[in-house]
């Protein structure tokens, strides 16, 4: 039991710091990006077709990109920002890269569900676009957006998993390393249970806060 303990304990907090700050940088790059994307589509607020566009397809691509190529390809931005490619804070970058993108296109989504009546009521008492975004759309969709944080952590965490192939650290390294490479079937299944588990808490704590701010409730 101390001998999982000393291995898996590190790992635990490696894995959350991943996934916790990833997943913000996420949010403070997709929100915005959402909110764009949502004002400048046909009939937007701020209808700008080609801004729109350009947004779409880059947004499509990283989307697109598979998160171990990804990895490998930001290696020299990691370098950069972190000193290394390798390691707990080098992952955060390729995480944040390839959530944001998930994040821009979930919250477009949630803004186009908003009705738009209330936006045309904040219209006719002479809100300004900015008054609309913020007190308007955001407020709106903020159960939406809790569920979609909800859900970027919870693929944030599988992606994390998978960053311990490349030397990144947390419950996926030492899953690789000792379950896999070592063949040590309790490390390995201790690792699977702990990664549901977390899985598990950020599905539940998200469902509830969505609940306690969602008005149809």
């Amino acid at each position: 039991m101390d001998r999982l303990i000393s291995i898996i304990g590190p790992a635990i907090p490696q894995t959350l710091i991943m996934v916790f700050a990833s997943t913000f940088i996420a949010i403070v790059l997709g929100l915005p990006l959402g909110v764009i994307l949502t004002i400048t589509r046909k009939d937007g607020l701020c209808q700008n077709l080609k801004i729109y566009s350009v947004l779409d397809k880059i947004i499509n691509i990283l989307r697109s990109f598979p998160f171990i190529i990804l990895v490998i390809v930001v290696f020299p931005l990691s370098r950069i920002l972190v000193g290394k490619a390798y390691g707990t804070a080098a992952m955060i970058i390729p995480l944040s890269i390839s959530a944001a993108p998930f994040v821009a296109r979930l919250m477009e989504g949630y803004f186009n569900q908003i009705d738009k009546g209330i936006i045309e009521a904040a219209k006719s008492v002479g809100s300004t676009n900015m008054q609309i975004i913020t007190r308007v759309l955001i407020p709106e969709a903020m159960p939406m957006i809790v569920n979609g944080i909800t859900m970027t952590l919870i693929n944030v965490v599988g992606y994390s998993a998978m960053a311990g192939a490349i030397g990144g650290g947390g419950l996926g390294d030492i899953a690789i390393r000792y379950g896999y490479q070592m063949r040590d079937e309790v490390i390995l299944w201790s690792t699977v249970v702990l990664i549901i588990l977390i899985v598990q808490i950020v599905q539940v704590i998200g469902n509830r806060i969505e609940k306690k701010i969602d008005r149809r409730f």
